[in-house]
């Protein structure tokens, strides 16, 4: 497909190198008109045209975060991979400052921390202008010293994360790189050479005391070696400027670091609180319901002896009630020891007087016969 990665490209940094930009930013280089139009189809040879054709360099632009062709171009190299031969030729380019500056930015991509400052480094002495535009879509200066500048110190540039590389000092200490040197260094040995060849020459037609007196107050050797020596100075003071930015951003670092765990420790903390405040208000709901349980079946057991009080009174209320009423009430007549003899007399009566005989015909007649106060029949 067009958007693929080249099957021999290599793997930069353990990843596809089109993964070293951010995900939202390649979709919107898929979706634009120069990427899709003029973009296609690119190769090593090919991209050199393009990059000719530069007039500006930036991210992305505008309201919907518009990529610009510098941004496309750049997607494409990682997406064919250049060899280096070709990356160092662009970079090395003195005609077209635009086709230096995507060298540059591809090899800050993918280059070793050797190479990067290896051959960034060299750029600082070129000063010509360069039209960047911001993310409002307007159009500001630069310089190409600047933009190197940026590539070499700053964690983005045109909108991209650039990847971390160590810092000189550094690699200065493991024997990685040489110290730098400046291009000035160069100019001022030559100007010592040439200054010497001209008094050794001057000194041959003049005397010994005027020779020996130029020789020692040259007031040429004299600015040469404040030259040098201021020189060496702003070397040192670049130096020392590197050494304190680096140290500032280490103590920055450091504080944004620490300004992270005490923020995490007091997050922490309250974590802690409210599970130890959730744990109290639970032990207390239990020990609520447990003192309500408690006081229910309290309730319970006082009103189930109170119903079994109450019934075992109502029990006695009547037993007491039925023994008042069995010894008070009166003897009914007949019922004594003294009526029992008439009892039986009256009973013998009966029996004498035939009026109970089995045979009711007899006992019919018995009764006429009692009633007239005659003699029972006797059968």
């Amino acid at each position: 497909m067009a958007n693929r990665t080249d099957p021999l490209a290599k793997n930069i940094r353990g990843t596809n190198p089109q993964n070293l930009v951010e995900k939202i930013l390649r979709t919107k280089i898929y979706q634009n008109t120069y990427w899709k139009e003029q973009c296609f189809g690119l190769t090593a040879e090919t991209l050199v045209d393009k990059a000719m054709e530069l007039d500006h360099l930036g991210g992305t632009h505008g309201g919907n975060r518009k990529p610009a062709p510098f941004m496309c171009l750049v997607m494409k190299m990682l997406q064919i991979q250049p060899d280096k031969e070709i990356v160092v030729e662009f970079i090395k380019n003195p005609e077209y400052k635009y086709v230096r500056v995507l060298g540059a930015f591809y090899l800050r991509l993918t280059g070793t921390d050797v190479d990067v400052y290896r051959y960034l480094e060299p750029l600082y002495n070129d000063y010509r202008k360069l039209r960047l535009r911001t993310n409002d879509g307007k159009f500001t200066l630069t310089h190409v010293d600047e933009f190197i500048d940026d590539l070499l110190t700053k964690d983005y540039s045109c909108d991209i994360a650039l990847p971390r590389i160590k810092k000189r000092m550094t690699l200065e200490a493991i024997g990685s790189l040489e110290p730098r040197r400046s291009a000035l260094e160069d100019d001022f040995e030559e100007e010592e050479e040439k200054d010497e060849d001209d008094q050794l020459a001057d000194g041959l037609d003049s005397r010994g005391h005027d020779k020996d007196y130029y020789r020692g107050r040259s007031p040429t050797r004299e600015r040469d070696q404040d030259r040098k020596r201021d020189g060496h100075r702003y070397r040192d003071r670049d130096y020392d400027r590197d050494y304190d930015r680096n140290r500032g951003r280490g103590r920055d670092r450091d504080r944004d670091r620490d300004r992270e765990r005490d923020r995490d420790r007091h997050r922490l903390r309250e974590d802690k609180d409210y599970d130890r405040e959730r744990d109290r208000e639970r032990d207390r709901e239990g020990r609520e319901r447990d003192r309500r349980d408690r006081d229910r079946g309290r309730k319970r057991s006082y009103s189930r002896s109170r119903s079994r009080s109450r019934d075992r009174r109502d029990r006695d209320d009547d037993d007491r009630r039925r023994r008042h009423r069995t010894s008070a009430s009166p003897k009914r007549r007949g019922d004594g020891p003294e009526d029992e003899p008439k009892k039986r007399k009256e009973k013998k009566a009966k029996k004498d007087d035939g009026t109970d005989h089995p045979d009711p015909e007899i006992a019919e007649q018995n009764r006429l016969r009692a009633s007239l106060g005659l003699k029972p029949l006797k059968m």
